[in-house]
């Protein structure tokens, strides 16, 4: 029997984690004419599939490694795992997190009797910092995902799945961030039933797995998304990417409109609200459905976690229409006299729906109104583009404009007449005290903040729009600043959105 086979079957997860039920998406089975089956890990006494990993190392400790406790560098699903299974088995547990981690989260890990040390602005700091600690304390280190006996734990979904599943199976898409779950549910599956296609699913802007299955070698991303923040991960694991190597068919990637859909979807199949990266399988079930127009299958998706922060539900509720494309996003250029609003809504948009409308009168000639529209597939939304443009209207279609969709439908209108030499970013502020203050101490100095868009979207990072005015233009100053402050940002004064309404 292969050694991960082995280690899979003689876990020790029952103790600590629960088998948590394959349930049917009735409606959306129908729907597809498919068979679609979630496998319930938010149903985990931590919400989360971690716990099985982190319990099945941690129970398998000896005793002189139980006396001195455990230690971990995490803001998420793996800290709570690591301390919920330490203190079932009366063992002492240090948790190290940035200074950055919201305080919800900390007071989670304390609550499960953990020790939390607050060290660095990321979770590289924290690392780095858990394992000085480690060598000093001589507290064990328990990986995230990188590990046998974390691999074999979470490989456990897999063997629940087949028990559960005995009869037809033909795809199970699993999400993927270090690559523990995947590699553990892949290769027990594989061994076993080799027909079953293990499709894995990343979002765009955090798809390590992908691109180094299509290097053939482990890629480190400079930058990773925040929104589904369990599975943002830079690199992924030495022995988690051998396995996917050997029996990951596919990774599907997908965007945030997309993931939000896939949130919504599993609300109306289960009434419950997974956290982004729990609805990765999900998303990208929905999306192989689409691309393949497979028809009599049987899908699982596994629902990897359900550690959801309610403010953020505001958000994805905003961008779920998009992602079920149900609502296309325009800039629209009509002449600015009386009735033409009222041509435009009658001649143009007809019977549709407008799902959300902007305008600030800011010339006597032209008129730029930010529309969104009803439509019911992505055809549509192409068509009455060309509707436009065949009718004279000058348009510009933003549904696929994060800018556009994160910030500037909240600020239509927003024009300067005296603002000079702007230069307009995107930055990913740290949701802590004094985040803030921190960006305008390295942008002190000629650097005028000629705008300024936050809003709170209750992730582990903010999102914010910052106009700064420049007098020396892009002499690279500024640049090597902000690199240095450490914040993601990306610079959008090119972005025809925001000439159009800012």
């Amino acid at each position: 029997m292969k050694k991960i086979i082995r280690q899979i079957l003689t876990s020790r997860v029952y103790e600590a984690a629960i088998e948590t039920s394959l349930d049917e998406a009735v409606a959306l089975s129908l729907q597809t004419e498919n068979t679609i089956l979630l496998k319930r890990e938010d149903q985990q006494p931590v919400f989360s599939f971690k716990i099985r990993g982190a319990y099945n190392r941690i129970s398998q400790l000896s005793n002189k490694e139980r006396a001195k406790g455990v230690i971990t560098a995490s803001a998420g699903n793996h800290a709570q795992g690591v301390v919920f299974s330490a203190r079932r088995l009366g063992i002492r547990s240090v948790i190290v997190m940035p200074v950055t981690t919201p305080q919800i989260k900390v007071d989670a890990v304390k609550g499960y009797g953990g020790e939390v040390v607050l060290y660095g602005n990321n979770y590289s700091e924290a690392a780095e910092h858990a394992a000085v600690l480690k060598r000093s304390s001589g507290l064990t280190y328990i990986p995230p995902f990188d590990d046998e006996l974390v691999i074999a734990g979470q490989g456990t979904v897999g063997d629940e799945l087949l028990r559960q599943n005995p009869g037809q199976l033909d795809c199970v898409f699993v999400p993927v961030g270090g690559g523990g779950l995947i590699a553990g549910v892949a290769a027990y599956i594989k061994n076993l039933r080799p027909k079953v296609k293990i499709i894995g699913v990343e979002p765009f802007d955090s798809d390590a797995m992908a691109r180094s299955l299509e290097a053939g070698k482990r890629i480190t991303l400079p930058s990773v998304g925040v929104f589904a923040d369990g599975v943002a991960v830079k690199t992924v694991g030495r022995q988690t990417f051998k396995l996917c190597r050997q029996y990951v068919d596919n990774i599907i990637r997908v965007n945030t409109d997309e993931l939000c859909s896939g949130i919504k979807a599993i609300y109306q199949a289960t009434r419950s609200i997974v956290e982004p990266a729990g609805a990765l399988g999900i998303t990208g079930l929905l999306k192989y459905i689409k691309t393949t127009g497979c028809k009599q299958k049987t899908l699982i998706a596994i629902n990897s976690g359900a550690n959801m922060n309610f403010e953020r539900l505001r958000y994805v509720a905003e961008r779920t229409l998009v992602g079920e494309q149900q609502e296309a996003l325009f800039a629209v250029t009509i002449t600015e006299k009386p009735g033409s609003l009222k041509r435009f809504c009658h001649d143009m948009v007809g019977d549709r729906n407008i799902t959300e409308f902007n305008y600030r009168l800011a010339s006597r000639q032209k008129a730029h109104i930010f529309v969104g529209i009803s439509i019911t597939n992505e055809a549509e939304r192409y068509t009455f583009s060309e509707r436009l443009t065949a009718a004279g209207y000058d348009n510009l279609d933003l549904t696929e404009n994060d800018l556009a969709k994160t910030h500037i439908r909240y600020m239509v209108g927003g024009k300067s007449p005296v603002v000079r030499n702007e230069r307009l970013f995107r930055f990913w502020f740290p949701e802590t005290p004094g985040a803030l203050v921190r960006f305008l101490d390295a942008t002190r100095g000629n650097h005028n903040i000629s705008l300024f868009h936050y809003r709170t979207q209750g992730g582990d990072f903010g999102r914010v729009l910052i106009g700064l005015e420049c007098p020396e233009k892009k002499s690279g100053k500024l640049e090597r600043r902000l690199d240095a402050l450490g914040y993601r940002y990306r610079e959008e004064t090119d972005n025809s959105a925001y000439s159009l309404f800012l």
